[in-house]
């Protein structure tokens, strides 16, 4: 909590300190790109939702110009879940770079069980397969497999993201700025990673971390919510980032981080 506290903070500094550079964030870090690669999260885990509805909604994805897609893995058995990635694969055809996310779900046999079914899939990466700070875990997982791992979403601070790349040999973070300390220490660790080769892939709210991925040499791609995962993302601010025909996403080109909440849609949650 407190981590996250500080990144509230810090955030809300670094989008003063553009507004008063009259920049757009991104280009008070550096400006390194203004169209970021960008996949759309989604394949959740839903009641009614079987095979048929999980491919439905990723070709919808495809449909809308995404060029990369993530689904879910992790709460059903090695072999169904295996179904799933081979079910999406086949939806979405063999240009479309395919994210698989287990939030932590696995141990580390399971974890390699499942990478050498998912291989013949050709996944972009597999994201956080087991416990973020399992190190020597990490380290096994990414001698076993050709899929490239993902994590650190539940990592908050620059040491135990330096081990994930010394002792884990990850070649993807997924740094959060809202988790791991805001923009400040989101740098910090872009840059160690970047000394490494390593790429920077930021788990979350797209709105701050499209600002951080187009300031990054080692920015590799940006995720990216639609509305109907949650409809109350599409309300809540004012002005929404959209997808590009080319499957990228552009920061917004305003002083700042460019988030104006809606604050009527916001009053009926209002407590007094």
């Amino acid at each position: 909590m407190t981590t996250r506290a500080i990144s509230a903070v810090d955030i809300a500094l670094w989008d003063l300190r553009a507004k008063i550079a009259g920049l757009p964030l991104y280009k008070l870090l550096g400006g390194y790109q203004d169209r970021v690669p960008t996949y759309i999260a989604g394949g959740y885990y839903e009641e009614g939702k079987g095979l048929r509805e999980l491919a439905q909604e990723m070709e919808e994805n495809v449909a809308m110009g995404a060029t990369a897609i993530k689904m879910k893995v992790g709460a059903l058995s090695i072999r169904e879940d295996a179904e799933r990635v081979r079910v999406v694969r086949e939806a979405i055809g063999p240009d479309v770079k395919l994210m698989v996310d287990a939030n932590c779900a696995y141990k580390v046999r399971e974890a390699i069980q499942l990478a050498k079914r998912m291989e013949e899939f050709d996944p972009f990466w597999f994201e956080e397969p087991i416990a973020a700070d399992d190190y020597e875990g990490h380290r096994r997982l990414t001698e076993a497999t050709t899929i490239p791992i993902a994590t650190g979403e539940n990592e908050y601070t620059r040491y135990g993201f330096r081990d994930l790349i010394l002792r884990g040999q990850i070649p993807i973070l997924n740094a959060d700025a809202i988790i791991c300390g805001g923009v400040t220490e989101f740098m910090k660790i872009a840059a160690l990673a970047q000394a490494f080769d390593v790429d920077i892939a930021p788990h979350g709210p797209q709105e701050i971390h499209i600002h951080l991925v187009a300031a990054l040499r080692n920015g590799l791609i940006l995720e990216f919510y639609r509305d109907t995962v949650d409809p109350m993302w599409g309300k809540i601010y004012r002005h929404t980032l959209t997808l590009n025909n080319d499957g990228t996403v552009s920061p917004p080109d305003v002083p700042g981080i460019g988030i104006e909440p809606n604050y009527e849609a916001l009053a009926p949650y209002r407590v007094e």
